[in-house]
């Protein structure tokens, strides 16, 4: 079936993220040195991580957010340090800053322009990116925060939302990212088809769901999506 619309992931479908949060987390820990020299001197960059992971555990519900989760966690460190608690907003007004600075791989931008004059684009995320700051917001019609919408991938809710507001049935929607649990197994149980974007060439995993399609850059998604709607 021809698809009609078109939804992405975002981080590591359309920007690599790890560098990106290992930068924002190195100068949050510099940001706090100045700011806050009480919490930096107390934790480390890898306590701060620590710390965040163990109040996951403890309060599962903070995943759906997780700039709440981070913003629970610098709440608990600047606590325990003694700091001024007015602190914590512009600690994440800093790291908010610098998570956003994302750099879009090269194939993303004219790979968008294409598409969007065939189809409607949309996003659906777990993370808290930001496409205005980013600048890409121009591109897609609707797209849907776990931490907004209140349920996180792959609950198949987020995806059937999505695809409610764009006015578009499942079956008339494909679905890309890069993990297969989450955006594969996610999209595909929400009755959409699901391209797994493997961009580091990874072999399919025994057990894992099967995608409709597996791209390794926008140029092969692209592709495939053109032999789509020409059937």
């Amino acid at each position: 079936m021809k698809p009609h619309a078109i939804l992405f992931d975002l981080d590591d479908t359309l920007w690599p993220i790890a560098p990106v949060i290992a930068e924002a987390e190195l100068t949050l820990h510099a940001w706090l040195a100045a700011h806050a020299p009480a919490v930096a001197a107390q934790w480390s960059v890898d306590a701060l991580r620590a710390h965040r992971a163990a109040l996951a555990a403890q309060q599962p519900e903070l995943l759906i957010d997780l700039g709440a989760l981070r913003r629970a966690s610098l709440q608990a460190v600047f606590a325990a340090a003694g700091a001024d608690a007015a602190g914590v907003e512009g600690a994440m007004a800093h790291f908010v800053a610098a998570r956003n600075a994302v750099t879009p791989y090269d194939d993303v931008l004219p790979g968008l322009r294409k598409l969007r004059r065939q189809v409607q684009l949309g996003t659906i995320s777990n993370g808290n990116a930001d496409l205005d700051v980013i600048g890409l917001a121009q591109h897609f019609s609707v797209s849907l925060a776990a931490a907004r919408f209140g349920a996180a991938k792959p609950a198949p809710g987020i995806f059937r939302a999505a695809c409610e507001a764009l006015g578009v049935a499942p079956r008339d929607a494909v679905y890309v990212g890069d993990d297969l649990a989450l955006d594969v197994a996610g999209a595909q149980a929400a009755g959409l088809r699901a391209v797994w974007m493997n961009r580091r060439g990874a072999a399919l995993p025994a057990g894992a769901p099967a995608p409709d399609a597996i791209c390794a850059n926008f140029d092969e998604l692209l592709a495939w999506l053109e032999q789509q709607l020409a059937e």
